[in-house]
């Protein structure tokens, strides 16, 4: 029978504490708070639709030249160009420090380039400001996976559960890593 390993990565404890954490003032807005009960209550029908409109909410950073920056970085993704995506985004940052959205789109981007350090980074400060953020929750469990430390990884995906009980794909994900877990105490 094989080990599980009991000590959890300190980095990775670090990315738990703050999912279980309060704070991001800014992603606690009333609205917001309604979007996420009806997600909390939605059927698998409903669930993509109310994920969006929390997204776009998410989007807004309160500054027009702010969400041209993101919408810049997401139009670079889109056509391929991470290396652009990247310095979009990270002037995005510079200006908006406290803009989650804008370290959450940074962390994709970089993961599609293969630097999974900073992405990592970007993930721990956008889930610090947005500790419900279930797209960095997401990213961060599909990394943990190819570190892989499964028992970590879903862990994330069980967040991600609570948050948005019918997220498209992610008791699939649980399910592939359940039996692999199994698989390796055998």
């Amino acid at each position: 029978m094989t080990k599980r390993r009991s000590v959890i990565n300190p980095f990775v404890a670090a990315f738990v504490l703050a999912l279980a954490c309060g704070g991001g003032a800014r992603a606690q807005t009333a609205e917001l708070d309604a979007l996420f009960d009806r997600l909390a209550e939605a059927g698998p029908e409903e669930t993509p639709q109310i994920q969006g409109q929390i997204a776009a909410q998410w989007s807004r950073s309160g500054s027009a030249a702010m969400d041209l920056l993101l919408r810049r970085g997401a139009d670079a993704m889109e056509a391929g160009d991470t290396g652009l995506a990247i310095q979009h985004l990270s002037a995005l940052i510079d200006h908006a420090p406290e803009f989650a959205e804008g370290y959450n789109e940074r962390a994709t981007a970089f993961y599609t380039d293969g630097q999974v350090g900073p992405a990592l980074a970007d993930i721990r400060t956008a889930l610090s400001l947005n500790p419900r953020h279930f797209g960095a929750m997401s990213g961060l469990a599909v990394i943990l996976q190819e570190l892989d430390r499964p028992e970590e990884a879903l862990e994330v995906y069980g967040r991600i559960l609570k948050i948005a009980p019918h997220a498209e794909g992610v008791v699939d994900a649980m399910d592939r890593l359940s039996v692999k877990l199994d698989g390796l105490a055998l």
